[in-house]
């Protein structure tokens, strides 16, 4: 693998909540190909809690969290450094405009039907749906955008961990090159 890649690259993770958009960034991150490259993963709801505690769930606060992650993300490869992005990102739009933003821009839709996200329930997004605590999640009482045409489609239903991982970390490096 080139290790002296003239330039850096943004992977944009969005599926819905359970996926498995983090578990496929991370697994990306330990990949043996990725190893020795400058590597940040940006995980949209520590970045939400951490970050960013002033936007809640409404379709403009969801907007705004695209654009934030997709400007960090920016300067993060502007710099040099190889940005993983995990998020939802529910809006098409939005996640266009951050395409058109960034040079070097993989599209990953990790899909998975809602019944096995809501199974899977990583973060208990699903279980708080049902009790009535939130509302406004994406698949449920709001829309997902699925990618028309994304760079790489993981069916986390239907693949292994190790077998989307593959996919991914094949399109990183037909993009870096020889």
């Amino acid at each position: 693998m080139k290790r002296d890649q003239p330039t850096a690259f943004t992977i944009w993770f969005t599926g819905l909540s359970g996926a498995g958009k983090t578990t496929l960034s991370k697994a990306v991150l330990q990949d043996p190909e990725t190893k020795g490259l400058r590597v940040c993963l940006l995980n949209a709801g520590d970045l939400r809690r951490k970050l960013f505690p002033d936007l809640r769930f409404s379709r403009s606060d969801r907007e705004e969290n695209v654009r934030r992650i997709g400007y960090l993300a920016g300067l993060l490869t502007a710099n040099g450094v190889n940005t993983l992005v995990a998020s939802m990102s529910p809006e098409r739009a939005a996640r266009d405009t951050v395409r058109q933003k960034l040079t070097h821009f993989l599209e990953v839709f990790v899909d998975s039907p809602i019944e096995i996200c809501q199974q899977r329930d990583p973060v208990g997004l699903y279980r708080r749906f049902r009790q009535g605590e939130v509302s406004h999640i994406s698949g449920l009482d709001d829309p997902y955008e699925a990618p028309l045409n994304p760079d790489v489609h993981c069916r986390t239903d239907l693949l292994s961990v190790e077998a989307c991982t593959a996919q991914i970390v094949a399109a990183i490096m037909e993009r870096l090159g020889p």
